[in-house]
């Protein structure tokens, strides 16, 4: 079996318009709807894959559930490491199929996603409760020419994942690192 490298960087933006506006001068064309994603992270009580950075998820993506197990990062300027993913028919009972493996959920967190492409190169504008970004997945050249026609550059880059953005939001103003949802209200 050959093993899925995941390639990708991320890109703070203002807001989802400001990125989406970007992104179709660039050349990209829509590919999925602007859609919510539930991302369910998992890991035993004693932290073993988060220990060796790696992750175990589910995630809720409009009426698709995917099961996701990535692995550590590579060094470099861009975010680089193992990626096996497989659709999955529910992902509340993958929930409960892990739990009763010893995986229990350490970490929620939910984000707007909508997706286009350029070639091989998928982008996303990502509306998160921490702030929009674009993320761009593929192979370093169309990343780096992608970043370029956006007229930004590696010093841009943002390699950290999700989680941990939202993390050191939460630990920067002061509040508890929890569950990262947006308001139901």
């Amino acid at each position: 079996m050959a093993v899925a490298v995941e390639r990708e960087i991320k890109l703070p933006y203002a807001d989802p318009n400001t990125a989406r506006r970007a992104i179709l001068a660039a050349g990209a064309r829509p590919l999925r709807a602007r859609r919510l994603q539930d991302d369910f992270l998992l890991d035993r009580e004693t932290d073993p894959l988060r220990e060796h950075h790696c992750t175990l998820r589910v995630r809720k993506d409009g009426g698709q559930a995917l099961l996701t197990f990535k692995g550590a990062q590579m060094s470099g300027e861009m975010k680089v490491r193992e990626e096996l993913e497989t659709t999955v028919g529910d992902a509340g009972l993958i929930v409960d199929l892990c739990a009763r493996l010893g995986f229990q959920v350490q970490f929620r967190y939910q984000k707007y996603r909508e997706e286009f492409q350029r070639g091989r190169l998928v982008i996303t504008v990502d509306e998160t409760p921490v702030g929009t970004f674009v993320e761009l997945e593929g192979s370093e050249c169309d990343i780096l020419r992608m970043t370029t026609d956006l007229r930004r550059s590696p010093s841009d880059f943002v390699r950290d994942s999700y989680p941990t953005l939202f993390k050191r939001h939460a630990t920067a103003r002061g509040s508890d690192v929890s569950d990262l949802l947006f308001d139901a209200s």
